[in-house]
């Protein structure tokens, strides 16, 4: 099993922070097929503030080319994410049409 961990804003307002964990609270089906789809065995997000965090547990065939080019030919997810860009903002350091940044591990402890 491999991980992604990944960083996204949010627009700093209060509203629409809240109608963004509401979306979250109730993803469509269709986003949620198509993560599962994709080879994503787990995936969570946390928030604080205007802050989001989202950690993705992937199996050995998982590609992120592939997802992306899924995603890309995915009406619903099109959608999705479209809507989704009303509350979020990317990182200063996001490229071009960036949303989620990817982040490194910087630091692990695992008890033996």
């Amino acid at each position: 099993m491999k991980r992604f961990c990944y960083a996204l804003d949010l627009v700093d307002d209060e509203q629409l922070i809240q109608e963004y964990i509401e979306y979250h609270n109730n993803v469509w089906p269709e986003i949620q097929k198509s993560i599962l789809d994709s080879d994503i065995q787990s995936m969570e997000i946390y928030c604080v503030s205007n802050r989001l965090f989202m950690v993705t547990d992937v199996d050995q065939d998982f590609s992120l080319d592939k997802r992306a080019s899924n995603d890309g030919n995915n009406k619903k997810v099109q959608e999705w994410e479209e809507l989704m860009w009303k509350y979020q903002k990317a990182l200063p350091i996001a490229k071009k049409d960036e949303k989620w940044v990817l982040m490194n591990k910087i630091y692990h402890l695992q008890k033996e």
